[in-house]
């Protein structure tokens, strides 16, 4: 598995939407695609969510990220991610 880091930021759409069930159902729609989502953050600025989740590959991710979209509204920005800990192995066999 695969981490990625999704920002997401409100449409004015996406706010007519806002639910307390909106969270489970994006949970299970990153399941859909064989993801997990390892933690989520609601943000004050110029981004509102920041998820962290976990996907096979990234086909997966942005498959999920789209139809996150469309489902909530929510435009996503979608980055993989490593930990410094890879990124020293990384840097280690330079």
């Amino acid at each position: 598995m695969a981490t990625f880091v999704m920002f997401g930021k409100y449409s004015a759409e996406a706010m007519k939407g806002l639910s307390k069930d909106r969270t489970a159902e994006a949970a299970a729609l990153v399941a859909k695609y064989g993801g997990e989502i390892k933690a989520a953050y609601a943000l004050l600025g110029k981004t509102d969510l920041l998820l962290i989740a976990d996907f096979p590959g990234t086909a997966e991710a942005m498959k999920a990220s789209l139809a996150l979209t469309k489902l909530t509204g929510i435009g996503f920005t979608t980055s993989p991610a490593i930990t410094i800990e890879e990124l020293d192995k990384l840097i280690g066999e330079l």
